[in-house]
């Protein structure tokens, strides 16, 4: 099966994660993916087991007579629930010419290169588009589709030298819960790689700092007509505390290092009020200042109030890999040679979010990200250009070879 195949063949497949629920996996339809990946892997005649939290793990014996690392590759299987990810219809633009892209399931609605300059990068290359109406799922299961592949090309080429190799896929990575449960000493690799980034050449070993903020604000409500001196509004109350916060420091006037408070969602009434707030920084210590003006923000709401009128649930979600990573170096250098051997310019950035690598790292599996090759992700304007993810596949195999040396 070529990765064009597989790839379409993963993304019919719902697995949206769900933040509300409490079980692992968080929603069972994940199962259908992740078992389905399994078999693959047993029909390739890989050793593969379906743990009871999701995960798969697979294992290819090194054919080497000398011992060197064993590598890992992993790929979540969930899709954000930011956008549907049901009924996907992918759309197919072979000889891509640099103009817009009608999405044929919302009438009016196209992939502009005005809004997405960088689709032209792509010109005459094959694009992977949603139909407008759904995302397509190429966060991650392109990054699925590419470790899928370079396996396919390992087990049918039996001279093809290689070390210990391990497989693993995930779930609920788009929740942050994607390796809450991962056994890094069963799943046997010495150092591992997220297949999770964006566009090709995308290589990361930095991540936010990230937590999150819960603020439930107590109002009074009384009739209108009789509320003076007796009624606090909450959503007001929410709304005050919201305008403590500084206004650039927010997502859509942020980039490159700079952190942010960004509000996720509200819901609320007079009587009572829900605020969402993720705090994200790269500077560690930055990231617990920004942690600290939020305790200090939620203790004006309660001086000026009254205690208890604004509670607070803050929380830890990840932390950068850098400082793992790094006393690891080579892993980064040996990545960035697997792309230059594939003809790939390495572009090395910090993430602007957060992968299972950042989790893995800090649970002694140092795993920096490379690119799956989709841009637009969790959102109707996803797409993937075809040849990044076989270059992908390429850089998979390179890394093998690299780590055989």
């Amino acid at each position: 099966m070529n990765i064009l195949d597989r790839f379409l063949k993963y993304v019919s497949i719902d697995t949206q994660s769900n933040e509300d629920s409490t079980s692992q996996p968080s929603t069972a339809k994940q199962l259908n993916l992740l078992k389905l990946l399994r078999d693959e892997l047993e029909a390739f005649g890989v050793e593969a087991t379906l743990d009871e939290y999701g995960y798969v793990m697979a294992s290819i014996p090194s054919n080497l007579d000398h011992e060197v690392p064993s590598v890992g590759f992993i790929a979540h299987v969930d899709t954000a629930p930011d956008a549907p990810g049901d009924g996907i219809k992918p759309q197919i633009i072979k000889n891509y010419d640099g103009g817009e892209i009608p999405l044929k399931g919302v009438p009016g609605l196209s992939l502009k290169p005005s809004e997405f300059p960088e689709m032209l990068h792509y010109k005459g290359q094959t694009l992977i588009t949603t139909d407008g109406t759904t995302l397509l799922g190429a966060d991650d299961k392109a990054g699925v589709a590419e470790i899928m592949d370079a396996v396919q090309y390992i087990v049918a080429h039996p001279e093809f030298k290689h070390g210990p190799i391990k497989i693993g896929f995930t779930p609920d990575e788009e929740i942050g819960r994607g390796v809450v449960k991962f056994d890094v000493k069963r799943f046997g690799a010495d150092y591992a790689y997220t297949m999770d980034g964006g566009e090709i050449g995308e290589l990361e070993f930095e991540n936010f700092n990230a937590a999150s903020a819960k603020i439930h604000i107590q109002g009074c409500n009384v009739h209108p007509g009789y509320a003076k001196g007796k009624m606090r509004n909450a959503i007001l109350i929410g709304q005050e505390l919201c305008a403590l916060l500084p206004v650039s420091e927010r997502p859509e006037y942020t980039e490159g290092y700079e952190g942010f408070f960004h509000l996720i969602s509200f819901k609320g009434e007079v009587e009572q009020a829900d605020f969402a707030y993720i705090i994200r920084d790269h500077d560690r210590a930055r990231f617990e200042d920004r942690k600290a003006l939020m305790v200090k923000v939620v203790d004006f709401i309660n001086s000026k109030y009254g205690a208890g009128t604004a509670v607070l649930v803050l929380k830890d979600s990840y932390y950068n890999m850098r400082e793992q990573v790094e006393p690891h170096y080579h892993i980064v250098e040996k990545a960035v040679k697997a792309m230059e051997m594939a003809g790939v310019k390495p572009k090395i950035q910090p993430i602007r979010g957060g992968t299972d690598g950042a989790n893995l790292s800090f649970k002694g599996l140092p795993c920096p990200n490379i690119f799956a090759g989709g841009l637009n992700f969790h959102g109707k304007m996803e797409f993937v250009p075809l040849e990044s993810m076989e270059k992908a596949s390429e850089v998979i195999l390179n890394l093998v070879s690299l780590f055989a040396e």
